[in-house]
Parts: structure tokens; C-alpha cells; sequence
């Protein structure tokens, strides 16, 4: 694996599957079904996140201490960004304190791509602007392969807010380069404008407006939060939940295997209602966190590991 991970755009199947079969023989140690490893004993991680997050700023420090890295944590908030120090500056000086990797989000879309080109430490992207969240969307594609057995083959609904989503954009990268077919589900006012050259597999790739119609045809439904930090509710009627949320009705005309996914933070009753978000048997909604924290390890193995 190269020692950064900026985007999955670009990835082909053998090394997004590398990537997942790597992830998975790490889940025994995620899940603490198995001691923690040493394979990253002595090495320095920087997670410098300048967009809030939970899941995963957590989830690295997580995967990070589970391989025996120690982790420093640095948010924009607390950091001299406030006293007007500029992010590739900030990212310069965490470097010189000798860390092998700088974890980065950012709001500004390419900013990931900024720091590799300047620094000489690991680069990985934890989500830039609307650009991409290549760990996210390779959290979930372990997850609909632990779920359902294969990628290839499916059908996987998206809905919501796709417009404004990097982790739409990296789940469809990597679902489509694997094998799936990925439906993109919203209002107009929320769906790219076109399909273009978004992935490498363009006829895997369908736009609808309609998630009633297409509900029994589905293996994997991917609810999305309206992203209102990116000017999208102005994009959003009124209605958004009787027309796009996944109620109870719409659950039960799921077949039967259909899981449910959503990447958080979850605005229950908005796009989930809550006893969909909370059922046993169709929710990998907290299945996705157990599997983001295989999949950091698996990356921050392929970046920093010897």
C-alpha cells in the first residue's frame, strides 16, 4: 500500500479488496476477541481535526493504540489556526515533532492532497470538504461484505443529501469498483447534476428520485444526514421525511436481507426513524463503527507499518 491514503477514487478492485482482507483479519483485535498487537509499537500518530467528528477522531486514536501507536489529538478549535497560523503550517510543525503520520480532516476539499505534497510523514484523509472519506467508504464496503457474504452483485441504495456527501463519494468508488450497483436516491436539489466521470464504472451508477419505487429491489440502503453545515437546507422541503426517510413502512417492504446503514452522526426520525435505527436484524448501523475501527488499523498498517 502507498504510504498515503488521500482518496479510493483510483483504486482498483484488488487493492480495495487487499485493504478489506486486511481489515477483516484485524477485527478479532477491534472487537477484543484478541490481545492488542505491537506492530505499531514506537510509532507517532497526529490526528488533526479541524471539522468536528466523533466516530472517527475516535476511531483512529482506537485503532492506533490497538496496534501500539500512540496518538496526539490537535482540533482547530484549540489550535493556533486561531491565531491566524495557516493549516499547511500547522501540518509542517506537527510533522517536526517527528510523527509518522498526520491524520487530517478538513473542510477545505483537497486538503489531504495539500499536506502530501509538502510534508514527509504518512497522509491520511479523515474527509475533506465534499470531496471525499476514503476510510468511511471502506468501512462500509467491510460491512456489507461481513453482512451479506459479497459485494458484487448488489444493489445499494443511497439516499439523502449526496450533493454535499464525501462519504457518498467514496462509498460509490469503491461499491462500484467492487462489483455493486449503487442507486443515488433524493431530491433533485440534493443529487449531483450529473453523473459524469464521478466513477470509473458510470453504467453501475443510476440517479432516482423515487425510494418507493425501488425499495424491493434493494440489498443495502444507505441513509445519508442532510448536511446543513454545507448550505444544504435551503436544498430540503419541508417534507423531506415523508418523501426520503426511512420509516417503518418503508423498512417492511425491504426484502428481508435488505440491511441498513448510515455513517452518523444519525438525526433520528429525520432520515432514520427509530426503531428502524435500533433493529437487531436490519441495523449495521453500529456494526459500521466496530468495522471503522478494523479498517483504520488496516490502513494505518499499510502507511506507517515496517
Amino acid at each position: 500500500m502507498a504510504r498515503h491514503l488521500l482518496q479510493l477514487e483510483g483504486l482498483d478492485a484488488a487493492a480495495l479488496t487487499a485493504l478489506l482482507d486486511r481489515a477483516e483479519a484485524f477485527l478479532p483485535i477491534a472487537q477484543r476477541t484478541a490481545p492488542p498487537s505491537d506492530a505499531l509499537a514506537g510509532r507517532l500518530v497526529a490526528n488533526l481535526f479541524y471539522e468536528d467528528s466523533t466516530r472517527t477522531r475516535l476511531s483512529f486514536e482506537t485503532a492506533a493504540a490497538r496496534l501500539g501507536a500512540r496518538s496526539l489529538a490537535l482540533q482547530g478549535a484549540g489550535s493556533s489556526s486561531s491565531k491566524g497560523e495557516s493549516f499547511l503550517d500547522t501540518a509542517l510543525n506537527v510533522e517536526a515533532l517527528g510523527v509518522d503520520a498526520i491524520v487530517v480532516r478538513s473542510a477545505i476539499a483537497g486538503g489531504a492532497h495539500l499536506l502530501a505534497r509538502h510534508v514527509r510523514c504518512s497522509v491520511i484523509n479523515a474527509g475533506d470538504g465534499r470531496h471525499e472519506h476514503p476510510t468511511q467508504g471502506l468501512l462500509d464496503c467491510l460491512t456489507v461484505r461481513r453482512a451479506l457474504g459479497s459485494i458484487e452483485g448488489r444493489t445499494v441504495a443511497i439516499v439523502g443529501d449526496i450533493a454535499n456527501s464525501r462519504v457518498a463519494r467514496s462509498a460509490m468508488h469503491a461499491l462500484t469498483m467492487l462489483g455493486a450497483t449503487v442507486r443515488l436516491v433524493g431530491p433533485p436539489t440534493l443529487l449531483p447534476r450529473s453523473l459524469g466521470s464521478i466513477v470509473q464504472h458510470p453504467e453501475r451508477l443510476s440517479i432516482s428520485h423515487d425510494l418507493d419505487a425501488i425499495l424491493g429491489d434493494l440489498d443495502v440502503v444507505m441513509m445519508l444526514r442532510v448536511q446543513l453545515e454545507r448550505a444544504a437546507g435551503g436544498g430540503v422541503s419541508s417534507d423531506y421525511r415523508i418523501q426520503y426517510g426511512l420509516t417503518r413502512d418503508r423498512a417492511n417492504r425491504l426484502p428481508p436481507h435488505c440491511i441498513v446503514m448510515h455513517p452518523g452522526p444519525v438525526n433520528r426520525g429525520v432520515e432514520v426513524d427509530d426503531d428502524v435505527a435500533d433493529d437487531a436484524r436490519r441495523s449495521q448501523i453500529l456494526g459500521q463503527v466496530s468495522n471503522g475501527v478494523a479498517i483504520r488499523m488496516a490502513v494505518l498498517q499499510g502507511c506507517i507499518g515496517s
